[in-house]
């Protein structure tokens, strides 16, 4: 036994003080462990509510109720998109939040946004919502392929709320966006078809850079440049080829009409494709009387040889693989003789097509 064992067993040993001035000692001692006992409580409280969270018995459960928007930043970490949504009333706490997004592989896709939830739901369920599409409607930009230059942009100011002076004005100057040097600023079929997510912040020339960004990576998917050169076409007049068939049949047909093209090219022939007049008349009818196909144009391919001088909308992957990739046949016609359904049928020799044509007159007439 040492000295201080001693010690103890001495102070055991002493029958209790009646002294006041050790009572006061030991209320003092009792005092001071429930102080140190509520500072460590305060403590762990804290800690474990850390980031705006609270117990798991006061976390939201369910769908929630109502609805509510909220925005993630670009950059927004889960943590920022945790606390955004505490803010808001959707979750409970940032953990609820964070928890529920680690544990879903696919919350690495949440971005930025604006998004409409509920309040008071489950971290989970606001993980489920916010991958849903149906939260992002609001605030999304969806274009579809064959988008003519004037329609993107009225699409994308009414998505984003920006007015359509803001879109005009970038595209008078066509230098600010990242067109390929092929394109020698001419914006026309370069805003790709696809989906794009807006945050609310975007001016508009961000808005249109993207969308040309996005041409550029498909460009590269497709290895454009090299592949039309291997089929003695330049880029450009690949990508006027693609939007040409984009407006004129459906996927199924488009490497047959690329091949009508390009043999009416190396033949002399003009195209004669209604597609180029409407775009010169800033109409969408595809049927057009004689005096509109008298049209006095560089699109009227009735009356000019060759290709136009533009593509004539934007078109996508499919179109453009179609111009790179023709169909290897000797047609020199086609004609959809079924407008309802895009039915388009293909001939090599006049007669054939003056028969395709007797059978769109016959449908007109059914159905006019």
């Amino acid at each position: 036994m040492t000295h201080m064992d001693e010690f103890f067993d001495e102070e055991d040993a002493l029958p209790p003080s009646r002294n006041a001035t050790s009572l006061a000692r030991r209320i003092t001692g009792v005092a001071v462990l429930l102080a140190v006992a509520a500072l460590a409580w305060g403590t762990w409280s804290f800690v474990s509510g850390f980031g705006g969270g609270s117990s798991s018995a006061s976390e939201f459960a369910g769908e929630g109720f109502g609805e509510v928007q909220i925005v993630v930043a670009r950059g927004d970490t889960l943590t920022a998109i945790g606390q955004t949504l505490t803010d808001a009333g959707v979750v409970s706490s940032v953990k609820a939040f964070v928890d529920a997004a680690q544990a879903n592989e696919s919350a690495a896709s949440i971005g930025p946004g604006t998004y409409t939830l509920r309040q008071q739901m489950s971290g989970d369920r606001a993980v489920t919502l916010m991958l849903d599409p149906v939260s992002r409607a609001g605030s999304r930009l969806v274009l579809p392929e064959g988008l003519r230059l004037s329609q993107t942009i009225e699409a994308a100011s009414r998505a984003s709320g920006l007015p359509l002076s803001e879109f005009e004005q970038v595209l008078d100057n066509p230098g600010v966006l990242p067109l390929p040097a092929w394109a020698e600023q001419r914006p026309e079929g370069f805003m790709f078809p696809a989906t794009y997510d807006l945050v609310g912040d975007e001016t508009a020339e961000q808005i249109l850079s993207t969308l040309v960004g996005r041409f550029d990576q498909s460009a590269l998917s497709l290895d454009l440049v090299a592949r039309a050169e291997a089929i003695g076409r330049t880029p450009y007049e690949v990508l006027i080829v693609a939007s040409l068939v984009q407006a004129e049949v459906l996927p199924e047909d488009m490497r047959k009409a690329a091949s009508v093209i390009y043999n009416r090219l190396d033949d002399g022939m003009p195209l004669q494709f209604d597609s180029t007049v409407a775009y010169a008349l800033d109409i969408v009818e595809l049927q057009l009387s004689a005096e509109q196909l008298a049209t006095d144009s560089p699109y009227n391919t009735y009356q000019v040889t060759g290709l136009p001088p533009t593509p004539i909308n934007s078109p996508g992957d499919a179109a453009i693989e179609a111009a790179l990739d023709p169909a290897p046949a000797k047609w020199l016609y086609f004609v959809t003789v079924n407008p309802d359904t895009k039915e388009t049928k293909f001939a090599r020799d006049y007669d054939r097509f003056l028969k395709l044509k007797s059978q769109l007159r016959e449908w007109l007439a059914e159905n006019s």
